[in-house]
């Protein structure tokens, strides 16, 4: 695959050198720890929220940094967590009295790594720290990098909606609750059609016949289900959901804590095409009822679907 860049080695700092001259105004960038922060930040009062992760997801997370959403997002090297260093000084950065959440997507590298920093942050500020490990993907229980469910899609609906009440000046045990339920309430299901291409390795990462696609693959090419042959969007529709509800009752009426006002008051997630998605209600078999359009931050290659509970 044929990618503009400059050398291997400088993927991460070029991107984050692009980031701080599109944005002076909103974002600053910490080139030496690799950290994107709010540029108004540390805000007072506040309680502090810090993600971060392999860099190539983006925009996951330095794109979901700003008012309402994340206060610092940490990239490390492309497909590996952040050092503990990093995370440490994002957080005692963000610190503007009322404790700092990390939101952790569970991966066993930026788990142990988080907790690292949490730990060392506390001992050298004295700064509370609460983690939220997201754990969203139904496709498979352990997997190359993980133990337990992998933390995917969910993440950014985490982000938006815990950045939104962070704002608002709710405390870190309110957030620590809302955590919690959006963990409970959300789960996903991913289809690969093709293989990313990794900087450093410069090959696909694994091979897929052009009838075939990657069931329940992972976020870094990780081994899925199985791979099977590729189906009309109905039926590959049909193939992610059923795993999704058979893995939760999503029946019921809803139980959810007051939550902030939410981007997407969906049931499922599905994208369209690059530039946006798609959200509404019911079920994908029959693709019905009220529609509402988002811009669409995951790849135009790999399918996810989530399905959300309760939120009003």
């Amino acid at each position: 695959m044929k990618k503009l860049i400059n050398a291997v080695e400088d993927v991460v700092v070029d991107s984050l050198r692009g980031v701080a001259a599109a944005h002076p105004d909103s974002l600053k960038v910490d080139l030496e720890h690799r950290i994107v922060l709010r540029a108004d930040g540390p805000v007072s009062g506040k309680v502090g929220l810090v993600s971060g992760g392999g860099s190539g997801h983006e925009p996951l997370h330095s794109g979901y940094v700003g008012r309402g959403m994340l206060d610092a997002a940490c990239c490390g090297e492309v497909f590996t967590s952040p050092v503990p260093d990093q995370i440490t000084e994002a957080t005692k950065a963000v610190d503007g009295g009322a404790g700092v959440l990390h939101i952790v997507k569970n991966y066993t590298g930026d788990v142990m790594n988080f907790d690292m920093a949490a730990e060392l942050a506390s001992m050298e500020a004295g700064t509370r720290v609460e983690s939220v490990v997201i754990a969203d993907d139904v496709a498979v229980q352990d997997s190359l990098y993980t133990a337990g469910r992998r933390g995917v899609g969910l993440t950014v609906l985490a982000e938006k909606i815990l950045g939104a009440a962070a704002e608002e000046k709710r405390d870190l045990d309110a957030l620590l609750e809302l955590a919690k339920h959006i963990n409970d309430g959300g789960r996903s299901f991913g289809v690969a059609l093709t293989s990313c291409t990794v900087p450093a390795a410069g090959k696909p990462t694994f091979d897929l016949g052009d009838d075939e696609m990657e069931s329940g693959v992972g976020i870094h090419g990780e081994p899925g289900r199985e791979t099977v042959k590729l189906g009309t969007a109905s039926q590959v529709a049909a193939q992610i959901v059923e795993p999704i509800l058979a893995d939760r009752d999503f029946t019921g009426a809803p139980t959810s804590p007051e939550l902030p006002s939410s981007p997407c008051s969906t049931a499922w997630v599905e994208p369209r095409s690059s530039s946006n998605t798609w959200c509404g209600e019911g079920s994908p078999k029959s693709w019905r009822a009220r529609v509402s359009r988002l811009p669409a931050p995951w790849s135009a290659t790999t399918s996810r679907v989530w399905r959300w509970q309760d939120v009003p």
